[in-house]
C-alpha cells in the first residue's frame, strides 16, 4: 500500500508543475492584453479615426457624421475599439506563450509539423482583415449609402451610431480575418489524419454550397460583401488541396524511401 501511495505522489508532481507553468503562461497572457489594452485606449481616437475611413470615403465628397444617442455611448465604443486593437496587437505573443507551454509535449517531427501553422495563422487572419478593410468595407458602404434619397417626399439619410458602426466594422474583419483561417484547419486536419484530399474533392460540391451560405451568414445582407468573401475561401479551399497534394506525395517518397533503406539493411545482414 505505501507503495502504491508512493506511485500516486510521484505521479501528482509532474502534473502540478504543469498548471503552475500554465497559470503562469495565462497571467503573461492576461498581462499582455492588459498593457496593450492600456496602450490602445490611450490612442483610442487615432484607432476609431481609422477605422471610421471607409464611411468617411463612402460618403459623397467625404460629407457625413457618426452619432450617438446615449450620453455614455460613445465612451463605451472607445473601450470596445481599445480592446480590440489591444488583442489583434498582443495576440503573436499570447500565441507564444501557448506555444511554449505545449510544445515540450510534442515530438520533435509534430514540432515540425504543426510550427508552420502557427507561424502562418496571424498572417492569414490579417490578410483577410485588410481585404474587408480595403476592400470590402467601402464597396459595402458605398452600396449602403446609396439607398438615401428622396420617398414619399421625405429624405432618407444615413445617419449611423457610433457603436453600430463599430459593430458592423468588427463583424467585418473578424469574419473575414478567421475565415482566412481555413487552409490551416483543413491541413491540420489533414495531417492528422481526420480527412483525406480524396474526401475533401469528392465534397467540393458541397464545400462550395457550404462556403457560399457561410459568407451569407456572417456578412452584411449586401451581395458584394457575400461574393468577395465566397470567392477567396474558394480559392484558399483549391489552394489547401494543392498543398495536400505536395505533402502527400512528400510523404509517399519519404515512406519508399524508409522502405528501401529497411530493405538495404536487411540485405546487408
Amino acid at each position: 500500500m505505501a507503495f502504491e501511495l508512493k506511485d500516486i505522489d510521484d505521479s501528482q508532481a509532474p502534473l502540478l508543475d504543469h498548471l503552475i507553468e500554465l497559470r503562469s503562461r495565462l497571467v503573461r497572457c492576461v498581462a499582455a492584453l492588459v498593457v496593450a489594452f492600456g496602450v490602445c485606449l490611450y490612442f483610442a481616437d487615432q484607432i476609431l479615426g481609422f477605422l471610421i475611413q471607409p464611411l468617411k470615403e463612402a460618403f459623397a465628397d467625404g460629407e457625413g457624421q457618426l452619432i450617438f444617442t446615449k450620453l455614455y455611448e460613445v465612451f463605451f465604443v472607445e473601450l470596445k475599439v481599445a480592446l480590440f486593437a489591444g488583442f489583434c496587437i498582443s495576440f503573436p505573443y499570447i500565441a507564444n506563450q501557448l506555444w511554449a507551454f505545449i510544445a515540450p509535449g510534442l515530438y520533435a517531427k509534430e514540432k515540425k509539423a504543426f510550427l508552420p501553422f502557427l507561424i502562418a495563422t496571424p498572417f492569414l487572419f490579417l490578410a483577410g482583415a485588410s481585404l474587408a478593410y480595403y476592400v470590402v468595407m467601402p464597396t459595402a458602404f458605398e452600396w449602403f449609402l446609396g439607398f438615401e434619397g428622396m420617398a414619399g417626399g421625405l429624405e432618407i439619410q444615413a445617419l449611423p451610431t457610433a457603436n453600430e458602426y463599430l459593430g458592423l466594422v468588427m463583424q467585418f474583419i473578424l469574419a473575414f480575418g478567421l475565415s482566412f483561417l481555413l487552409p490551416v484547419l483543413l491541413l491540420l486536419l489533414h495531417r492528422a489524419g481526420i480527412v483525406t484530399r480524396a474526401q475533401l474533392v469528392a465534397a467540393r460540391r458541397y464545400v462550395i454550397v457550404l462556403v457560399v451560405v457561410v459568407a451569407a451568414i456572417i456578412t452584411p445582407p449586401d451581395p458584394g460583401s457575400q461574393l468577395l468573401l465566397a470567392v477567396p475561401l474558394l480559392l484558399l479551399f483549391e489552394g489547401s488541396l494543392i498543398l495536400m497534394r505536395l505533402f502527400d506525395r512528400r510523404d509517399a517518397k519519404a515512406e519508399a524511401a524508409s522502405a528501401a533503406n529497411a530493405e538495404g539493411d536487411q540485405s546487408a545482414s
